[in-house]
């Protein structure tokens, strides 16, 4: 090996981060953008409390506004979830520099995505800035209502930890 091997990995590794920090924000942007785009949808056709079936005693829509985290819990703390969501997303912005496997851009890019689609809701839907209500709609029996951004949320959650058990290294690229 001579002493130019270690320069010649550098430019590798640092196109391989570009290429899975751009995958990672393309993934959380399309999500962020499907999220938004169906809440729009479900707030202009359906009013608060409204069911409307998909699959008959499986699946329907229902539009709830949503003051707390999951299951409704923690309602009368809404500034939080917006702060914790906000730290949440600047965290995976700060990890995307390091990684370099692109399992981890698109679970990263999952959570981010869901994460943002929830804080748009906090931050821009009454009752006001900071404190706004998150549009739930996908509803099924015996569990909480819930969207398509905390889908993301717990897909990429499920991909992070099956990364981890399975010992995957963020920052090992899988190019060479």
């Amino acid at each position: 090996m001579t002493d130019h091997a270690p320069a010649a990995v550098a430019p590798v590794l640092g196109r391989t981060g570009r290429r899975c920090a751009v995958a990672s924000l393309f993934v959380a942007a399309a999500l962020l953008a499907a999220d938004q785009l169906v809440k729009l949808w479900v707030v202009h056709h359906l009013a608060v409390g409204e069911q409307h079936p998909v699959v008959p005693g499986l699946l329907w829509w229902e539009h709830i506004r949503n003051s707390g985290g999951a299951f409704s819990l923690g309602s009368g703390s809404t500034w939080f979830f917006t702060l914790v969501m906000a730290v949440v997303a600047v965290l995976i912005l700060w990890t995307l520099r390091r990684v370099r496997d692109p399992w981890w851009a698109v679970a990263l890019g999952l959570v981010l995505g869901g994460t943002l689609g929830n804080l748009a809701d906090r931050l821009f839907r009454d009752p006001g800035f900071g404190v706004g209500h998150v549009v739930d709609f996908i509803a099924v029996p015996h569990f909480a209502i819930f969207n398509v951004a905390d889908c993301g949320v717990v897909t990429g959650i499920a991909l992070v930890l099956v990364l981890i058990v399975t010992d995957r290294d963020l920052e090992a690229s899988r190019d060479r």
